[in-house]
């Protein structure tokens, strides 16, 4: 804990969920299924962590701390309210993603009173180097989630930005290192897409 009072310590608290709520206004490439608008950061972070939930049976890892799996992910794309959402295949903005990531981390959880700042950004940290079983299964379930809305909406997000099989194959193909059995049910779904004219194939 830090030397603020309690009221101190929780105008911060509230400046800081108050502050979060733009994330509902950060849009994301991807469409929903029903209303074909783009998903905004805030349904991708809750479908994210229900699909933890659901499917964490299928993690690499037999003990998976779930919470803490959790926990990364709904703090993970906090930083977008800054930095933008990056789409995955533009090369050219993922080279500067980190840094600006990292900017925003240091602005937005600075926000929190500093042991939660802390708690926060160590999450972050833990997330974007992806070395930890917990980090690894948070990584393939926000790979996967994606592939998964692509394939039910006819490919959309890929076809409007020209992205072809290999690409998607080799973006993605680190889901394994979470989850082997997720991995080879995305392979086969990619192949479908591919198979029905959703996705285009390898040149």
């Amino acid at each position: 804990m830090d030397s603020l009072s309690p009221a101190a310590r929780l105008a911060q608290q509230i400046e800081f969920i108050f502050e979060v709520d733009k994330l509902k206004e950060i849009f994301r490439q991807t469409i929903n299924t029903q209303s074909r608008r783009p998903e905004n950061d805030a349904e991708h972070s809750w479908h994210l962590c229900l699909c933890v939930i659901v499917l964490a049976e299928h993690a690499n890892h037999p003990s998976l701390d779930v919470l803490h799996v959790l926990k990364m992910l709904i703090v993970h794309d906090l930083v977008e309210i800054d930095a933008g959402d990056t789409f995955a295949y533009d090369t050219a903005a993922m080279a500067g993603q980190h840094d600006r990531e990292a900017r925003a981390a240091d602005r937005i959880f600075g926000l929190l009173p500093p042991d939660q700042a802390l708690e926060f950004r160590a999450l972050w940290d833990e997330f974007e180097e992806k070395q930890t079983p917990e980090s690894k299964f948070a990584t393939a379930v926000d790979r996967f989630q994606p592939m998964l809305l692509n394939c039910r909406t006819e490919g959309a997000a890929w076809n409007h930005h020209g992205i072809t099989q290999d690409r998607v194959v080799a973006r993605n193909r680190h889901i394994a290192e979470g989850c082997e059995e997720l991995w080879r049910y995305a392979e086969n779904m990619v192949q479908s897409a591919v198979d029905v004219g959703h996705l285009k194939p390898a040149p």
